[in-house]
């Protein structure tokens, strides 16, 4: 983790050793302002603002269709690109999403019958999660129609600006020590 603050500070410092930069703040020290926080320049920020952006206009395609709500998607959407049956857990850590809003989801989608619950073989206390037929009808149905509207969302960027955007996300995920794969998530036991 020192590693990412390091570098962003470094970044930071960078950007504000601009001339324009050093200016402005200069201006603004002499008028006795104290040097604060712009949350449009805020990378946190920035990311957090634009994923909720895209995860509404995503929701569209499901929510108003299909009555499913951001956390009950993330169930589907995970069950969906698996083989294999996993754990509510495994949901809620590879989606980053609280354990309770999952389980909530959960249960309301096996009333739907849109998703089942099957025991581990591997331990016969736990039970995995899979999808149903009609889950995975509606899954099908979905995916395309997500990935029209992904398209939609980047096609302000060329197919060169895509690719450095997916590598430099991935940079980052791999400097939080993300997994970025389901086959990576598997091969560590992480989830």
């Amino acid at each position: 983790m020192a590693r990412t603050s390091d570098t962003a500070l470094k970044a930071r410092e960078a950007d504000e050793a601009s001339p324009k930069a050093k200016a402005g703040f200069k201006a603004g020290f002499k008028a006795g302002f104290k040097a604060r926080l712009d949350l449009f320049r805020f990378v946190p920020f920035r990311l957090n603002r634009l994923a909720a952006e895209v995860s509404s206009a995503l929701a569209v395609e499901y929510q108003e269709r299909h009555g499913l709500d951001i956390p009950a998607w993330r169930v589907i959407a995970t069950l969906g690109f698996r083989n294999d049956a996993c754990s509510a857990q495994y949901i809620a850590q590879c989606t980053r999403t609280h354990k309770s809003t999952i389980s909530r989801a959960v249960t309301t989608l096996l009333h739907q019958d849109l998703i089942e619950r099957v025991e581990n073989e591997a331990d016969r206390r736990e039970f995995r999660l899979q999808l149903t037929k009609k889950g995975r009808a509606l899954y099908e149905e979905l995916f395309p129609q997500l990935l029209r509207r992904e398209d939609e969302i980047l096609a302000c960027l060329s197919v060169q600006e895509r690719k450095q955007l997916s590598a430099l996300l991935g940079k980052i995920e791999e400097s939080l020590d993300l997994i970025q794969t389901s086959e990576e998530a598997d091969a560590k036991q992480a989830y």
